[in-house]
């Protein structure tokens, strides 16, 4: 069946800042309370979709959430006028202030997990959009990134909705960054990889959490209906995740039957490449490009974000062009690996360069931008044309990141209480831009 990848990637909010609110995520650390620039991340972001769109590719957009959090400060008794709820908690709760803050949503990978229908029993595309226990800045987002990929997705026959799994550490669930897909073509039954950094039972260990349980994946592949022997779960190695691989997208990424990963990515590779290939064997041969440690460090693939870059291939493309930030190119030691590689016979043909630096800076590169959704042909035209860019739409969403978003933000900056009603209105008008219908957001509820 014909079928196309749509990224749908994240609106950079207007409060864009550096909290360093995510622990093992070595950027958003480095990066803690440095000025931020919410104009330029949001035009930034625009310009990779349109650098997507360039390439023929189709192009989604999902919005971004009410920043401050205002009802969710509600919840741990803040009262009074919303402008009141906010001076208390920033002088009374400054971490959690900052946590209603995050404009982490942005970061569209950790959305959902998506299967597209030719993997379900029942036909229609199953997606799950994660509960991201693992961080507070991030756990508030669930109930509204269900409630976006409903407006996004909205035809129940061919769409199958799932809440977020049981907010319980034992299903911590990270989205699409810990899940991979290969198949021999777009809309072709494909093998569905898992990538986990622990298991529920697992002894206590030092370092960085890993955030991505074996529970919650296996949970995540039942309720998709997936076909045991297409499916695959991989630990990800401790050496990654202590590295600052927080997500299974900083070390590996998939596309069609090419599998892009560092060395020391899995805990077994061996076994995690043998259980793929036996999964995949009777509908295609996986494509395996390893980067040695000797060719690109652990730290350096951490640092220049080459992993996470996105696979895509062009209408008509003789191969695949990876979709890099320009800190890989930057790094002199992978940036030499980039250029060696596609010059090399292999799927990867091209490298394009890609400015996204002011997300780099909070630990999100180009994959991290983007849910990857493939929909066949009935699928695509069910989704409203409004959530995919043509020309004017995304000229329509330049010009109201240049009217509503602030050119800088010093963490100080967040404490004003006009803020509140700023980012309302530009995300009131944002409802008029994208078909998101006029009570999307809370505050449009009264």
């Amino acid at each position: 069946m014909s079928a196309v990848e749509v990224n749908f990637d994240g609106l950079v909010g207007p409060t864009h800042n550096y909290a360093g609110l995510s622990e093992g995520n070595l950027a958003s650390e480095r990066n803690r309370d440095m000025i931020s620039r919410p104009r330029a991340a949001a035009l930034q972001g625009l310009a990779k979709m349109r650098m997507l769109m360039a390439l023929g590719l189709p192009q989604g957009v999902l919005p971004p959430q009410e920043r401050p959090n205002i009802s969710w400060l509600r919840a741990f008794d803040f009262t009074g006028p919303d402008e009141a709820v906010w001076e208390s908690a920033w002088r009374d709760a400054p971490r959690l202030a900052r946590v209603a803050a995050s404009a982490s949503s942005m970061w569209a990978a950790n959305a959902a997990t998506i299967s597209p229908s030719a993997d379900c029993d029942d036909g229609r595309l199953h997606m799950t959009p994660a509960n991201l226990i693992t961080m507070l800045h991030r756990a508030q987002e669930a109930d509204t990134t269900a409630r976006a990929l409903r407006c996004v997705f909205p035809d129940a026959a061919r769409f199958a909705h799932h809440e977020p799994l049981m907010a319980q550490d034992c299903f911590a669930d990270e989205g699409a960054a810990n899940h991979m897909r290969l198949s021999a073509t777009p809309g072709a039954p494909g093998v569905e990889i898992f990538v986990y950094g622990r298991a529920s039972d697992d002894p206590p260990r030092a370092g960085f959490p890993g955030r991505q349980t074996l529970e919650a994946c296996q949970a995540i592949a039942r309720r998709h209906r997936l076909d045991p022997q297409r499916t695959v779960f991989i630990r990800q190695s401790a050496d990654a995740i202590d590295a600052g691989a927080f997500h299974n997208d900083v070390v590996a990424v998939a596309h069609e039957r090419t599998l892009f990963f560092h060395e020391q990515a899995f805990a077994d590779k061996a076994a995690a490449l043998a259980d793929i290939r036996a999964k995949a064997a009777g509908l295609f041969e996986p494509n395996f490009i390893e980067v040695s440690a000797s060719s690109v460090s652990l730290a350096d693939a951490v640092s220049s974000y080459l992993f996470n870059s996105q696979l895509v291939r062009a209408p008509g493309g003789d191969g695949l062009t990876l979709i890099a930030p320009s800190e890989t190119r930057e790094n002199n030691r992978v940036g030499a690996y980039v250029a060696e590689l596609v010059t090399c016979v292999g799927a990867i043909k091209r490298v394009s360069y890609v400015e996204v630096r002011e997300s780099m800076r909070n630990g999100g590169g180009p994959a991290c931008l983007r849910l990857r959704v493939e929909l066949t042909d009935t699928e695509l035209a069910a989704v409203p044309p409004g959530f995919l860019l043509d020309e004017a739409r995304v000229s329509a969403l330049e010009r109201w990141v240049k009217t509503h978003y602030r050119e800088e933000l010093a963490p100080g900056d967040l404490s004003d209480p006009f803020l509140i009603q700023e980012t309302r209105a530009a995300l009131d008008e944002l409802t008029r831009i994208l078909p998101l219908g006029g009570a999307f957001y809370s505050f449009q509820r009264g």
